[in-house]
């Protein structure tokens, strides 16, 4: 479950009167299952996300319904060591706090900050997939393509938005700066026409093609015949993936490419940290 559906799902239960606790990660320090700002909604009958499994969140659902069963309305702080005690050797150490759900609680859940901001051209299989693993996590996506007109129509999740339009060069151009861009259409051409949009706004933050070496060095033989730098057509990732993860079925590609996706992100958040 996303942070975001995970805020939805609060928002839902608050609304309905369901009577829940927050059980929220306030600080950690070395190696922990989940960092500071992770959360868990514990219900009477039900839990929604994690803190990250094991015996430390067992031990945190049991205190927080034993909170919801006395009816407390106070915060409680909790220091851990995840040591033997709990069966989780990772050696680091957290604080939970386990508070009422409430409007009060639900004010001071941030908005998640998304991963990347993703446009992806092209609705086949390869895209398809690609989506369907977006839609297990925090970023923003424009789905675009120019041939299927009831893709549109399917509800993977509330950050993807499906575009069905004839104007895709006009979609890359609208994008704002910083964004990521994956091509991967049912034409070359398109292709071909999209990545030249992404590359002339220079802006990117990442542009992959689906593809071989060969189409790599097609494309960069015409892209530079249509006047782009040498060390703009360097940024072009393609082939696309995370190298070393065999097979061509798009749930495959789909996987090496998010995986791709996620280290460039991480990447370009390290970087973007004050030293």
């Amino acid at each position: 479950m996303t942070e975001a559906a995970l805020r939805a799902t609060a928002r839902a239960w608050l609304a309905a009167g369901r009577a829940a606790m927050v059980v929220l990660v306030l600080e950690h320090r070395g190696s922990v299952p989940r960092e500071a700002g992770a959360r868990m909604l514990v219900a009477a009958d039900a839990v929604a996300g994690t803190i990250g499994g094991g015996h430390l969140e067992l031990q945190a659902i049991g205190r927080a319904r034993a909170r919801l069963a006395a009816a407390a309305a106070d915060v409680d702080d909790w220091p851990v060591v995840l040591g033997p005690s709990l069966g989780q050797c990772c050696g680091g150490a957290l604080r939970l706090r386990t508070q009422p759900l409430s409007a009060a609680t639900l004010a001071q859940w941030p908005e998640p900050a998304p991963r990347f901001w993703l446009q992806v051209h092209g609705a086949g299989h390869v895209g398809r997939a690609v989506a369907t693993l977006l839609a297990g996590l925090d970023c923003r996506v424009q789905w675009v393509d120019e041939r299927d007109t009831d893709f549109a129509a399917r509800a993977l999740a509330p950050q993807i938005e499906a575009l069905a339009t004839e104007a895709a060069a006009a979609e890359v151009r609208a994008a704002p700066p910083g964004a990521y861009y994956l091509v991967l259409t049912h034409s070359h051409a398109l292709d071909l026409g999209i990545v030249e949009a992404v590359l002339r706004r220079g802006d990117f933050g990442w542009c992959g093609l689906i593809g071989s070496r060969s189409k790599r060095a097609r494309f960069e033989h015409r892209l530079a015949a249509r006047g782009i730098a040498p060390e703009v057509l360097a940024r072009l990732t393609c082939p696309v993936g995370v190298p070393g993860i065999a097979g061509k079925q798009p749930e495959v590609i789909a996987i090496a490419v998010v995986a791709q996706l996620l280290q460039v992100a991480t990447a370009a958040a390290a970087a973007a940290r004050p030293v």
